[in-house]
């Protein structure tokens, strides 16, 4: 087997920081398991869980910025309610709407892996539009407003990204 397939091209990084990840995924979905339990409506969604490694364990991609991961979940959401009820339900539909929302999602630079499992859902629960709403956009800004504390803890870690000028590049 060539070496690239099995080399880990993720740098390596301090055990408290992988803490303070962990600690920061486990408050992240215990406030969105909190909210959907003082509401009596379920905001925890598996999708959020995916958001919630690359936002506590990799807050410095581009792929964990707010506007990624609440644009993406919104947007791939919006996309997955309009494909739900124009197209009959089978698994083709699904693999459309997935394909659509990447699609969609890098053209508009707003690229977050976890919101591709957003149409997986939303087909597969048939959900009205207020699905938008709640769980997805408060589940999405909850998680955002945690890990905004979180990366406030030593180690800190800026959170998020400053805004670059373009051909800036980062100190």
């Amino acid at each position: 087997m060539p070496r690239r397939f099995v080399h880990r091209h993720q740098p390596s990084r301090q055990l408290v920081s992988w803490a303070k990840a962990a600690l920061g995924g486990m408050l992240g979905l215990a406030a969105l398991t909190m909210l959907g339990e003082w509401s009596g409506s379920p905001i925890l969604l598996a999708p959020l869980g995916a958001s919630a490694v690359l936002l506590f364990g990799l807050p410095d991609s581009p792929l964990s910025q707010p506007v990624n991961l609440v644009g993406g979940h919104v947007i791939a959401t919006l996309i997955a309610l309009a494909l739900d009820h124009l197209l009959p339900q089978s698994s083709w539909s699904i693999a459309l709407a997935v394909g659509v929302v990447i699609g969609v999602l890098g053209a508009l630079r707003l690229t977050h892996p976890p919101a591709g499992a957003d149409p997986i859902v939303v087909m597969t629960l048939h959900p009205d539009w207020s699905f938008v709403f709640s769980p997805v956009l408060i589940g999405a800004l909850v998680l955002v407003m945690v890990a905004a504390l979180i990366h406030r803890l030593p180690p800190r870690t800026i959170y998020p990204l400053p805004v670059r000028q373009p051909g800036e590049t980062p100190p």
